[in-house]
């Protein structure tokens, strides 16, 4: 770590706007990127520990130079990527070692940042170490035999997989700046920190399909994944992390995580807190496929699946296990106002960007996806 003064944290006097702010996107952008990088002000918070142990990522030999690529007959390099889309850190890894680190916004290496759904993904990876762990049976189990308070409830016969690929059914609004969207009617009982409260409202929600036919994107879906994990593991989910892969990973930096209450649950699709380095070891372990210096962490081959496109009703479906399948054989943790940790496996390459986007979707100024594609082509 580079931190000014140990122990203390170098932005934790910067002021910050409210969660509903945030969601809304109301925030004035000095404002918002402070909040950004201190989201644990917010809500009490679950400490992700690290371990004693620190992955290195050495510097490599050759200069990241030359990169620019063409959309809509227009030239752009990485100055325009970093500048239109608001990239507030990026960070490149080309076979295990640093090939480009930009901090931007008055970030640095000690600086945390928060996930959005990119989290949704690790949640999900939880429940893969779940499995392997012997704790979930098989991945085609029902929900309710690990979450009884389930029966008799639109999640009733949804399996652990259809809770991954986010086919459970249930009905669900993810619009996040509709004050009366299910998902802000989510958020606001996270405000009131009440335990059980956002489990209350998703075993209220109605079924708006046959479990396992049809898609529909749900942060409310992976808070319901993250009280699976807690509740087959026996252990709070920031825990589990720590000691499936945050302890055991290299990364440098303990981690927060929201909680819907004091000492409570974590919110299993947001919240969680991290340094630029650690997301991007975290895409390290994800390219190599759940294992840690040979201890198998995930089932072998779950990436791969997790990170690939779902048949849904006879249509594919852009979506694995809450991870974004993209171009080719890549895949990425995306979260909202412009957080990815993306990973190309045939070119062993991972790429952590975080961004502070003016509203929670559609306001980046380039598309992240031809860039990220852009980006793989750029190496050999």
């Amino acid at each position: 770590m580079n931190s000014e003064t140990p122990g203390v944290y170098r932005h934790a006097d910067e002021t910050i706007g409210t969660v509903r702010e945030v969601y809304d996107g109301r925030l004035y952008p000095d404002v918002q990127v402070n909040t950004f990088r201190n989201i644990d002000r917010l809500f009490p918070t679950r400490i992700v520990r690290r371990g004693t142990s620190i992955r290195d990522l050495p510097v490599s030999a050759k200069p990241f130079a030359g990169f620019s690529y063409t959309a809509d007959d227009k030239r752009y390099d990485l100055y325009d990527v970093l500048s239109l889309n608001r990239v507030s850190g990026i960070l490149i890894l080309k076979d295990g070692e640093l090939v480009f680190e930009k901090y931007l916004l008055g970030n640095a290496l000690d600086s945390r940042w928060m996930s959005m759904s990119v989290v949704k993904s690790m949640t999900a990876t939880l429940i893969g170490a779940a499995i392997h762990d012997g704790h979930i049976e098989s991945i085609d189990d029902p929900i309710v035999r690990y979450l009884p308070r389930f029966k008799d409830t639109a999640y009733d016969g949804v399996t652990v997989r259809q809770l991954l690929q986010m086919t459970s059914g249930v009905a669900w609004n993810e619009t996040y700046t509709d004050p009366g969207s299910d998902r802000r009617r989510m958020l606001e009982a996270q405000i009131g920190q009440r335990p059980g409260d956002i489990l209350d409202l998703m075993g209220a929600l109605p079924r708006a399909a046959e479990p396992g036919t049809r898609w529909n994107y749900s942060t409310g879906e992976t808070h319901v994944a993250g009280a699976l994990v807690r509740a087959a593991t026996g252990k709070p989910v920031a825990d589990y992390l720590s000691e499936k892969i945050w302890s055991k990973a290299g990364m440098e930096a303990d981690a927060n995580w929201w909680l819907e209450s004091p000492d409570g649950l974590e919110v299993g699709g947001s919240g969680l807190s991290a340094t630029l380095r650690d997301y991007a070891r975290f895409g390290l372990f994800l390219l190599e496929d759940g294992v840690i210096d040979g201890d198998r962490i995930l089932p072998e081959g779950w990436v791969s699946e997790a990170g690939t496109p779902k048949i849904v009703d006879g249509k594919e479906v852009e979506y694995g296990y809450m991870l974004w399948p993209l171009h080719r054989n890549t895949y990425a943790a995306i979260g909202i106002f412009g957080q990815f940790v993306f990973v190309d496996p045939d070119k062993n390459l991972v790429v952590a960007m975080w961004s502070a986007q003016p509203k929670p979707l559609d306001r980046h100024g380039l598309d992240e996806y031809v860039f990220l594609e852009a980006l793989s082509d750029h190496f050999e």
